[in-house]
């Protein structure tokens, strides 16, 4: 079936509690299609919030970014399949050992104990880094080169898709052309948002007319005086994104 716009919203839980998050699920989960759990949420509520989210019948992207020694990532990702998260996602920097290891364990898993097998993604680069970030870190290549190949490392290591900045969408589908290789795009903000500490933003319309598959939004919805509204704006915003 065809992913309604609603479905494509992914709701960042950039809060600092389980209670403020299984609020924000209650008062939301008609208005998005999934949420985020990322590093503050997690470390502060662990891995029984994601386990309450998924029994409430939300759908979770567990945004941990996991990048570390093949095996030591690869167990991560079992357990994160046993927490019943829809997606997750690794750093492709890790390396193409790491990603496949990943991808294998997970499958296995998951077909061993008969549970759901979470999509894996790669995350490129973060939407916080540009091209002048890449030179002080040594990395002497424009931000867009580097997205281009380690989507490639990431289709060819097994994996499900990238995380990519909305600018970098038209590249990620230029260097992979399986229509179901995914993209899930942070970096999106409504019309008249700020971008705060994203540098390649784009709205949500745009985004899902480039090839956006999902995308993350936190803060304008987080931080609107009716978050519900604002979701729904979003949504809105989204299905005009499907119509061009």
């Amino acid at each position: 079936m065809r992913p309604t716009a609603k479905d494509k919203l992914i709701l960042a839980l950039d809060v600092d509690s389980a209670e403020r998050a299984l609020e924000l699920c209650d008062q939301l989960r008609d208005a998005v299609g999934m949420f985020k759990v990322g590093s503050q949420l997690f470390t502060a509520a662990g891995p029984d919030l994601v386990r309450q989210i998924v029994s409430r019948g939300a759908q979770v992207f567990l945004d941990l970014k996991f990048h570390d020694i093949p095996n030591t990532v690869a167990a991560a990702g079992v357990e994160a399949t046993r927490l019943g998260v829809s997606i997750f996602n690794v750093h492709a920097a890790g390396g193409a050992e790491m990603m496949r290891q990943t991808a294998e364990m997970i499958n296995d898993t998951a077909e061993r104990e008969g549970l759901a097998k979470p999509k894996v993604i790669a995350v490129t680069l973060l939407t916080s880094l540009d091209t002048n970030d890449l030179n002080k870190i040594g990395c002497l290549e424009e931000s867009s080169s580097l997205v281009r190949k380690l989507s490639r490392l990431a289709a060819d290591s097994g994996l499900d898709g990238v995380v990519a900045s909305p600018q970098e969408i038209g590249i990620v589908r230029e260097e992979v052309t399986n229509p179901n290789f995914l993209i899930i795009t942070p970096g999106i903000r409504a019309v008249s948002s700020a971008a705060d500490d994203q540098r390649r933003v784009m709205t949500a319309a745009e985004a899902v007319t480039d090839g956006a598959d999902y995308i993350v939004v936190g803060r304008p919805i987080l931080n609107a005086d009716d978050p519900v509204q604002a979701a729904w704006s979003i949504v809105e915003q989204i299905g005009k994104g499907f119509s061009n």
